[in-house]
């Protein structure tokens, strides 16, 4: 059984006891997050395809912290200018482990 959700103009494709990382989310009670933005559903013998949401279906989600992506490195060059410039940047995200997907 796997559904996938829409969060942080993304989408995941999930089960249940997956971690996931997610765009970080405004403010989080409890560490229990629901997902309602559910696009697909499937059981292994059918499947529900949202238009454009499930009503039925709800993701859970446990909070497990906040962690960062891999370094990413822009660097800006002008030739014959003296012209250079290194910036690295370090996405944070949300790590989530899938509890449950109620249908």
């Amino acid at each position: 059984m796997y559904a996938i959700i829409k969060t942080g103009g993304k989408q995941y494709r999930v089960e249940k006891d997956d971690i996931i990382d997610i765009e970080l989310l405004d403010s989080v009670a409890d560490n229990k997050i629901e997902f309602k933005e559910v696009v697909f559903f499937s059981n292994g013998e059918d499947a529900q395809i949202g238009t454009p949401h499930l009503a039925n279906c709800v993701v859970s989600g446990e909070l497990l912290g906040e962690t960062k992506g891999p370094k990413e490195i822009a660097y800006k060059y002008k030739k014959r200018k003296n012209y250079r410039r290194k910036v690295g940047h370090r996405q944070k995200y949300m790590r989530v482990k899938i509890t449950d997907i109620a249908k």
